[in-house]
């Protein structure tokens, strides 16, 4: 069978390199990816020595159009070359060529206004790209806050089917294993604040106001901020990247073959165990950093350990304690539905794994300080 691909042959001659074009060089042919490019380079190979020094034989083509023959005028600089055979065809069709074409003119420089405009309009477009990536994330949030509303109904109307092993195994590693870390933070937290509120009370001589200033804001702001914020970036981040791992290793895809649930067997226990840890854990770091605040005190003002214990809850209400504890069973249902949606969205591999849990952290903290400011201003007259 002829071969019929567009390709340049060079032989060595007499009176120089000789170049054979052969093949139909037209637009059918010249489409196909791999002849396109080899023809490209073997131009650019064949005209880098100079196209004078070159005798150029178009007689052997088999066929020859508008297309062929442009891409060759521009290999030539857009002239034929000294030293070239034609057919009376192909002349004729190289004339019509260098009648049609044109020259692009160059580009107008563009004003300073056209360039800072062209920035502005890079920066709008980049913007409205975060606005549809953060309604994409909000409406799979979204949704998942309603599949885990529907499984807690399943739960309701079947309690002794639910998933309480798994639960109890969430429940130990997410608020037992995190008791030392969050007792030290809130020690060393409380010993810090109050060695520095003690240096500014003493110069107006309040030091007897110290236990309401650690009080109100250990017990309502700081404790469960705290504690939330450790669990983020702990459990948060673990959350996610167990999800993730069943992703990457097709647990996820074996559990739909199944039929099993991926809400009722993964969120559902995840949700119900942060939901019970973190108002313990906000507790747990309070009482630690209240310790520390305490220990602080008595060695800085020489305020006692029983007036300390004596004096707070008359400065603190109870009612900062519901508020704390409240607002830290919003925080771990929260976090907890980060974790598992950044962890479903992983894709398998291990790239999407690190940059889902990074993701994962940094989204629940944020959600952390953003739902404490709301409660902030809610309940700002409570227990105030």
């Amino acid at each position: 069978m002829e071969d019929t691909s567009p390709r340049i042959t060079m032989a060595p001659a007499p009176e120089g390199m000789q170049v054979h074009m052969l093949g139909r060089w037209t637009a059918a042919r010249l489409a196909e990816p791999r002849a396109w490019a080899s023809v490209n380079a073997a131009l650019d190979a064949a005209t880098r020595d100079g196209i004078g020094r070159l005798m150029w034989d178009l007689r052997e083509l088999q066929r020859l159009d508008h297309t062929g023959a442009q891409l060759m005028w521009n290999a030539w600089g857009r002239k034929l070359p000294a030293s070239v055979q034609l057919l009376p065809a192909q002349r004729t069709m190289f004339e019509r060529v260098a009648r049609y074409t044109i020259s692009v003119p160059p580009a107008a420089p563009r004003t300073l206004l056209q360039r800072i405009a062209d920035k502005l309009w890079k920066r709008f477009i980049g913007l409205g790209d975060l606005v549809l990536h953060a309604l994409d994330h909000a409406r799979d949030l979204i949704a998942l806050v309603g599949q885990l509303l529907l499984d807690l109904m399943r739960l309701a109307r079947s309690p002794l089917d639910g998933p309480w092993r798994d639960v109890s195994g969430h429940l130990y590693r997410i608020g037992a294993t995190a008791m030392p870390i969050t007792a030290l933070v809130g020690f060393l937290i409380g010993v810090v604040l109050a060695y520095l509120i003690s240096q500014q009370l003493r110069q107006f001589g309040a030091d007897a106001f110290i236990v309401d200033v650690l009080g109100i804001s250990l017990i309502r702001e700081l404790g469960p901020v705290l504690a939330a914020i450790l669990l983020a970036g702990r459990s948060g981040s673990a959350i996610t990247a167990q999800i993730g791992v069943m992703r990457v290793t097709e647990e996820l895809d074996a559990m739909q073959v199944m039929g099993i649930a991926r809400g009722y067997r993964l969120v559902m226990p995840r949700a119900i165990a942060m939901a019970i840890a973190m108002p313990l854990i906000s507790v747990w770091t309070t009482v630690a950093a209240l310790l520390g605040g305490m220990l602080a005190a008595d060695l800085v003002m020489g305020v006692t350990p029983a007036f300390f214990a004596t004096a707070l809850p008359a400065a603190v209400q109870g009612s900062n304690l519901t508020l704390a504890v409240g607002k830290s069973v919003v925080f771990g249902v929260m976090i907890a539905l980060i974790g598992c949606h950044y962890g479903l969205r992983i894709k398998p591999n291990t790239e999407s794994l690190g940059e889902g849990t990074t993701a994962s952290v940094v989204t629940s903290i944020t959600m952390v300080i953003l739902i404490d400011a709301l409660f902030a201003v809610v309940f700002k007259d409570v227990g105030i």
